[in-house]
C-alpha cells in the first residue's frame, strides 16, 4: 500500500498522516512511561483528538473526516512506525465510532454527540434482563483496551428475543461511569494499550444503545432505510472489516523493525571474524529476505482491503475463513520478521527499552489477539474450502 499514491488522492489524508506521526513519535518519546504506567498517557490521547484522528470513523453527518477503509489502515500504521501501543488505540478508538452507526439513530445520536471516546469488549460474558423498554447488564470483562480514557464501553452479552429461536450475542453500550475499572493489565507487550477489566452490576441500558451484530453483519447497513451509501462500513462484511486494523499495526512495526535492524547493521563488526556486517553475505541476505517478505504482507494487505471493498460487487461470497487466513498470515509473516531480525542481531538487541526489544514484544502481543490466531485461522479456511461451514465470524 503506496502512503504516496494515498496522499497524492487525498489532501485531507495526508493531515491526518501527519498527525499520525505526531501520535506516533510523542506516544515512542512517551514509551517507557506507558509501560510502567500500562497505558499510554492524555498526552496522546489528547493527541489522538486535536489531529481529528479519533473521528474518523464516524459518519460524515456527524462532521468528521470521514476517511476510506484503506486510508484507515495508512494511519494506524503510520503510528506503528513509532509505537505499537499507540497505534493498537489509534485504531480502536476511531473503530469503535462505528459501532452507533448500527445502532437506532436516538442511540446514535446520544452516543456520537456526547464526542466521548468507546471501548468494547465483545466475548459474551455478561448478562442480560429485561427491563422494560432495555435490558439490565451484569458480568465482568478483561482486555478492555483504553478503557481508562474512554466514555462508553460496549460489552458482550446474549440476549433471547422473543422473535428470535435462540440467544443472540449483542454489545449494550454502557457509560463507563456506570462501570467499576479494575486496573489489571500487566503483560509481557502491549502494555501501553491499557486493556483493563470492566465490572458492571445491574446497569440499566436503553434498546437504542444495545448493537445487534448479527443483523449489523447479515444486512450490512443500520436498522433504517435512509442511509449514507458512502459510510466505508456499510456494504462491507462487519467481523472482516472491524479487524482491519490488527494487520496494519504488524505491518507498521514490522516496518520500523526493518529499518532498526539495517540501522544496528550497517555499524556492527563481529568481533568472531572483524567482518563488517554491512558487508557480509549473512545480513546482505536477511535483510533481502525479510524485505521481500514484507512486501508480500503489504500485497496480502491489498488483497484483503480489496476484498472487503468489492465484497457485495463480487457478490458477498468472499468466506470470512478467507478474510482470517489473509489476516493471520500478514501477521504471521510481519512476527517472523522481528525474530527473524532479532535472531541474526543477537544479544545485543535484548536490551530493554530498545526498539527491537520493544516492538518484538509488542508484535508478538498482536499475534496473540484472539482474532489473530494462525492456525485457527488455516484450519477454518482449509474447512471452507473443502465446502464445510466453519462457522468462523471472520
Amino acid at each position: 500500500m503506496s502512503t504516496q499514491i494515498l496522499k497524492q488522492e487525498s489532501p485531507v489524508l495526508e493531515e491526518l498522516l501527519l498527525g499520525a506521526e505526531q501520535i506516533g513519535k510523542l506516544a515512542e518519546q512517551e514509551a517507557q512511561q506507558a509501560e510502567e504506567n500500562s497505558s499510554v498517557s492524555d498526552n496522546v490521547v489528547n493527541l489522538m483528538k486535536k489531529t481529528e484522528i479519533s473521528r474518523i470513523m464516524l459518519p460524515k453527518e456527524y462532521g468528521g473526516p470521514q476517511v476510506s477503509i484503506k486510508e484507515f489502515a495508512a494511519i494506524v500504521r503510520k503510528v506503528a512506525n513509532y509505537n505499537i501501543s499507540a497505534a493498537w488505540l489509534t485504531y480502536l478508538y476511531p473503530l469503535h465510532n462505528m459501532l452507533p452507526a448500527y445502532l437506532p439513530k436516538a442511540g446514535r445520536d446520544e452516543i456520537v454527540n456526547s464526542e466521548g471516546l468507546i471501548s468494547d469488549i465483545f466475548a459474551a460474558m455478561g448478562t442480560a434482563v429485561k427491563d422494560g423498554d432495555g435490558y439490565r447488564i451484569s458480568g465482568k470483562w478483561n482486555f478492555v483496551s483504553g478503557i481508562l480514557h474512554s466514555e462508553w464501553v460496549g460489552v458482550g452479552v446474549k440476549i433471547q428475543f422473543p422473535d428470535k429461536d435462540k440467544p443472540e450475542v449483542c454489545l449494550p453500550i454502557l457509560k463507563t461511569s456506570e462501570v467499576e475499572i479494575v486496573e489489571n493489565w500487566d503483560t509481557f507487550g502491549l502494555r501501553g494499550s491499557g486493556s483493563n477489566q470492566v465490572i458492571a452490576e445491574n446497569v440499566y441500558v436503553p434498546m437504542e444503545r444495545i448493537l445487534r451484530p448479527d443483523p449489523a453483519e447479515a444486512t450490512r447497513k443500520p436498522p433504517e432505510e435512509d442511509y449514507d451509501k458512502d459510510y466505508p462500513f456499510y456494504g462491507v462484511p462487519f467481523y472482516p472489516t472491524f479487524y482491519v486494523g490488527f494487520p496494519s499495526i504488524a505491518i507498521g512495526g514490522a516496518e520500523r523493525v526493518i529499518a532498526e535492524f539495517k540501522k544496528m547493521t550497517e555499524k556492527r563488526i563481529r568481533l568472531m571474524d572483524g567482518v563488517r556486517e554491512s558487508e557480509s553475505p549473512r545480513s546482505q541476505r536477511v535483510l533481502a529476505e525479510i524485505t521481500t517478505e514484507f512486501h508480500t504482507a503489504e500485497a496480502l494487505m491489498d488483497k484483503y482491503i480489496d476484498l472487503l471493498v468489492d465484497y457485495e460487487k463480487n457478490g458477498a461470497t468472499t468466506p470470512n475463513s478467507e478474510f482470517f487466513a489473509l489476516r493471520t498470515k500478514i501477521i504471521k509473516i510481519c512476527t517472523e520478521i522481528a525474530l527473524r531480525a532479532l535472531l541474526t542481531l543477537g544479544g545485543g538487541a535484548l536490551y530493554k527499552n530498545g526498539p527491537i526489544e520493544l516492538f518484538i514484544r509488542d508484535i508478538l502481543s498482536v499475534a496473540t489477539h484472539k482474532t489473530s490466531l494462525y492456525e485457527d485461522s488455516v484450519a477454518a479456511y482449509g474447512q471452507d474450502l473443502f465446502g464445510f461451514e466453519s462457522g468462523v465470524r471472520g
